[in-house]
């Protein structure tokens, strides 16, 4: 991580933990909103209008909370307005890098090497990991936001008639379901599946693990009444919040990361929804599972070899 702005020691996946030996996410630092009219938005200060051209994003293709992102902005059509930088999946001993991999690309907004530089450029004295993903202000120079939640919400709305109008992705109608279901899978599943890969105690790891399934099975449950998405028939950001960690359940949590009770394949359910997502005009663009097996697979802490493996099939 950087330490007031000093790249410190080589990259680890768990940086804090809590008093069960659970592993902590860090917070996001930066939470500034691009506005239509460059207003604040709901944290931070204003100054970031809506403009074509002027904003990057930096994402990893491994991760789902990036991928959270490149969705939104595909489901938005905001290609032509938001520019995107991709890392290399495999993790060096500086973090995210560009480029050096098959999907990479350099960075042609900064000209930096890791992503870590990106952060410094923002603020020469940061303290934090240099996490993705990450929206760039190219006309001031600095991170507007690295927290994927209000980055998807900008997309949705505050870049206004920008975007494509005819996609909500947050309902004003279905916004404090939206929130409670966002609320409650987050620590069970999204968050879950790190907790469970990343603990360093076995009750941790347990408790993880109980609360992944846990919410998998309520989720099964919940599609088996015949509805498309979580909420009926509309695609909302939360279906986009599930949907990036089921696609990676299979190629990745099941096995390194000790979630092996059951795979996404065994949920009839879970896995017909998994494929309406995934042929939803835009969504199979943002899923590369090269990477996202090649990436997670580089973690020396659950991967000392960094044998990636040849499976699993996937029906999509």
């Amino acid at each position: 991580m950087l330490v007031n702005g000093q790249w410190v020691a080589d990259w680890q996946p768990v940086q804090a933990t809590d008093e069960k030996g659970g592993f902590v996410r860090q917070t996001s630092t930066f939470r500034n909103w691009v506005t239509p009219d460059g207003g604040p938005g709901p944290t931070g200060t204003g100054g970031f209008k809506a403009e074509p051209g002027r904003y990057h994003l930096y994402v990893a293709l491994i991760c789902p909370w990036a991928s959270r992102t490149l969705i939104a902005r595909k489901l938005k059509k905001l290609e032509d307005v938001i520019s995107v930088s991709v890392v290399s999946p495999v993790m060096t001993p500086q973090g995210w890098r560009f480029g050096d991999y098959p999907g990479a690309t350099d960075d042609e907004v900064n000209g930096s090497t890791y992503m870590h530089e990106i952060y410094t450029k923002a603020d020469p004295h940061v303290t934090g990991r240099a996490t993705v993903p990450v929206l760039w202000d190219k006309k001031h120079e600095t991170i507007v936001n690295n927290e994927s939640a209000d980055i998807v919400r900008m997309m949705n709305s505050g870049f206004g008639d920008l975007a494509d109008g005819s996609v909500d992705l947050y309902p004003e109608d279905l916004r404090a379901e939206i929130d409670a279901l966002n609320g409650r899978i987050y620590p069970a599943l999204n968050n879950g599946v790190y907790r469970a890969g990343f603990a360093t105690t076995q009750v941790a790891y347990e408790e993880a693990f109980r609360d992944v399934f846990a919410m998998l099975d309520e989720l099964e449950e919940r599609l088996a009444d015949g509805r498309r998405f979580l909420f009926g028939d509309r695609f909302t950001e939360t279906d986009i919040r599930l949907f990036v960690t089921l696609v990676r359940f299979d190629a990745a949590y099941y096995g390194l990361f000790k979630c092996n009770l059951r795979r996404i394949a065994d949920y009839p359910h879970l896995s017909r929804y998994v494929l309406r997502v995934i042929d939803i005009p835009g969504v199979r663009e943002t899923v590369n599972i090269g990477h996202i097996k090649a990436g997670y697979y580089s973690i020396k802490a659950l991967n000392p070899t960094g044998i990636v493996p040849l499976g699993p099939e996937l029906p999509f």
